[in-house]
């Protein structure tokens, strides 16, 4: 049988201590991190998250002991890309995710680095006046002429295509003109908690639509509570509202007396009365001398009303109108500066 040297036993058992105390335990890929940048980032996580380098077998065998207690586990293992290290929270995986996604910073491109995505050089003024650099630009396939005295770049130029590796002319010239494309940070590949797996393309979430949506559900969800009168903390309330408006209603439609019906009742009453009284009241002698002064009682106060709605109609325009050109003078404005 082989020896196994003592500091790699160590290893797994310091492994294993760390992944038994914390309930969220993940994979995170630190390749291509300037050692500079990785202490910046620890520094940063501490009393939030505990990251430990180590090599991957050391961290399958760990992960295959803590199997037992921690069941599923081991199948973080299937994840174990690039330069490997185990990072462990209390923090729930989507923020976690977050935290990290966050701390990402862009970066020059080296050579013999993969493009994670498309390269462009935009189109525009590079900054630079005519010399050597247009031939470096057009050397590499960026379609670059003089114009106004500068060198100028003719339009979007994808010079590393997604997986692609970037090669050494493409990444100096990308570094004399400035452009990082890189994005470097801790990747988080996958995270264990509750006998789950949750990969980073389940973590990577639109928050202002997941809001959105829940907030939505949430709506549906209350409207439904509510039509159908599932009484809960939050609709308890608005279905007392809503059935004491409906009993009202059919206590003032079928004329059942109560405290609360009684007035709506009568002045619906009365409103049907002058409403049939109106209809025949060119009749002779169709209603008395009462009724008829009554009428007459309404269609004098319904003239003035009539009158404020023309008034308050006329004001309205004048005010629209005054917001049309106050808004015409805001663009004429905005417009000439």
């Amino acid at each position: 049988m082989a020896h196994v040297a003592e500091w790699k036993k160590e290893e797994v058992i310091e492994l294993k201590g760390i992944i038994d105390e914390y309930d969220v335990v993940g994979i995170v890929d630190l390749l291509n991190i300037p050692a500079k940048q990785l202490q910046e980032m620890r520094k940063n996580l501490k009393g939030k998250a505990v990251i430990r380098m180590s090599k991957k077998n050391l961290i399958d065998l760990a992960l295959e002991d803590c199997n037992a207690s921690k069941n599923n586990i081991v199948d973080l293992s299937g994840h174990m890309d690039g330069q490997v290290a185990i990072i462990a929270t209390e923090m729930n995986p989507f923020k976690l995710y977050k935290i990290l996604e966050d701390s990402k910073t862009s970066a020059p491109a080296k050579p013999g680095t993969v493009a994670p995505e498309d390269i462009v050089v935009p189109a525009g003024d590079t900054g630079f006046e005519p010399g050597p650099f247009l031939g470096e630009l057009q050397q590499v396939g960026i379609p670059a002429k003089i114009d106004k005295g500068k060198i100028v770049v003719q339009k979007d130029t994808v010079v590393v295509e997604a997986g692609e590796t970037v090669s050494k002319d493409v990444a100096a010239t990308l570094s004399r003109m400035e452009i990082n494309p890189m994005e470097v940070g801790i990747d988080l590949k996958a995270v264990y908690e509750d006998e789950a797996i949750y990969t980073s393309d389940v973590l990577a979430i639109d928050e202002e639509q997941t809001l959105a949506d829940v907030q939505s559900a949430f709506a549906k969800a209350f409207n439904l509570s509510v039509n159908a009168a599932i009484p809960t903390d939050e609709t308890i309330s608005t279905i007392i509202t809503l059935a004491y408006t409906r009993a009202i209603n059919v206590g003032v439609e079928a004329a059942i007396l109560t405290s609360e019906t009684s007035e709506p009742i009568i002045g619906l009453a009365q409103a049907k009365m002058l409403a049939i009284a109106s209809a025949v009241a060119d009749k002779e002698g169709a209603i008395d001398d009462e009724l008829a002064e009554k009428l007459s009682n309404v269609a004098v106060a319904a003239v003035p009303v009539a009158e404020e709605a023309e008034e308050e109609e006329v004001e309205e325009e004048e005010e629209e109108e005054e917001a049309s050109e106050e808004a015409a003078v805001a663009g004429l404005g905005a417009l000439f500066g």
